[in-house]
């Protein structure tokens, strides 16, 4: 039989399947094992299918009775456009559940446990809790706080600069690092620039590089006529207000892939989630070149903005890094 860490390694790895497809449900992987040994998976479908942990049970049918179950997110306890899957593990007789996360969305939160649990279903919590909680951090910020989770990306070179004095910055980094990026922008139901960027880059913002869905756009100021950018939200008022906007509109999380001035606005007012830093092995080596934030930063080592490395690794011949603050 397989360990719980194992299962549920299974189940992230369903889960990760489903990343691009769920959104603004939550993109949940199942495992399950049963009596005899074989195992079954399942992933969220998309909006309006099948939830996880109902398509690891029909993939089971009978055999699901006495089984093990490994699901990344607690089960739902509540009829929405689906049924409860509580309801449909206890039907299907399952004997055992491995839960990575609790669901923090008020209709759930421990409800599905409990639930479970009175069934006389033997219930474990918090295996593989961490990585579980980094894959569906969106998700879980999105229903903590009612706002998107917000991910800023950065390209620069290794001595911390985006573009050159004369202000041209394509590309620091690599093909590699650049197609990694579009992934982010499928990952993402929204991505923000300011109006600067708009008018020196004229971007796109599209997922060209990867088969996923592109993100909506938005600008903080005017974009132009013309802009490739178009059709796109043209935002002039408060940051926070159109973070609770875009979180009352289902956006779970929102790219932010704006220049040093609009990135500075996000940080200064705490409002970055993850920073993914690309780093070029390449060095500009003066202090004309342009940084990655403009203005003023922290005034002394006591104010200085802390977090953690989630992630290190190679892009290509880039270095991606991404960092959550504390």
């Amino acid at each position: 039989m397989a360990s719980d860490d194992e299962l549920m390694q299974q189940a992230l790895a369903a889960a990760d399947s489903a990343r691009l497809l769920t959104a603004p449900n939550p993109w949940v992987g199942a495992a399950l094992e049963t009596a005899a040994g074989s195992f079954h998976l399942g992933a969220t479908e998309t909006p309006g299918g099948a939830h996880a942990e109902i398509v690891a049970l029909r993939s089971a049918g009978p055999a699901a009775r006495g089984s093990t179950l490994a699901t990344t997110l607690e089960p739902c306890s509540h009829v929405g456009r689906t049924g409860a899957c509580v309801d449909a593990i206890i039907e299907a007789g399952v004997s055992r559940v491995i839960v990575g996360v609790v669901d923090p969305d008020p209709h759930v939160d421990g409800a599905g446990l409990d639930r479970l649990r009175t069934a006389g279903i033997d219930v474990v919590v918090g295996v593989r809790a961490d990585e579980v909680a980094d894959q569906l951090a969106p998700y879980l910020h999105h229903r903590r706080t009612g706002r998107p989770y917000v991910v800023v990306k950065i390209a620069s070179s290794a001595d911390g600069r985006t573009a050159a004095p004369d202000a041209t910055s394509k590309w620091i980094t690599g093909v590699e690092a650049r197609t990694d990026t579009h992934r982010i922008r499928a990952e993402s139901q929204a991505i923000l620039v300011g109006a600067g960027t708009v008018r020196s880059d004229d971007p796109e913002l599209t997922t060209r590089l990867v088969d996923g869905p592109s993100p909506r756009r938005i600008v903080l100021g005017s974009a132009p006529p013309d802009a490739k950018v178009h059709p796109c939200l043209e935002w002039r008022g408060e940051i926070g207000e159109l973070l609770d906007q875009l979180g009352e509109e289902g956006v779970l999380q929102l790219m932010i892939e704006g220049g040093p001035n609009t990135i500075a606005q996000f940080h200064a007012e705490g409002l970055v989630d993850r920073y993914v830093v690309y780093v070029a092995p390449a060095i500009f080596g003066g202090e004309d070149a342009k940084p990655m934030f403009s203005g003023a930063g922290a005034p002394t080592m006591d104010t200085l903005s802390r977090g953690r490395f989630v992630s290190v690794r190679s892009v290509g011949g880039d270095l991606r890094l991404d960092i959550v603050l504390d």
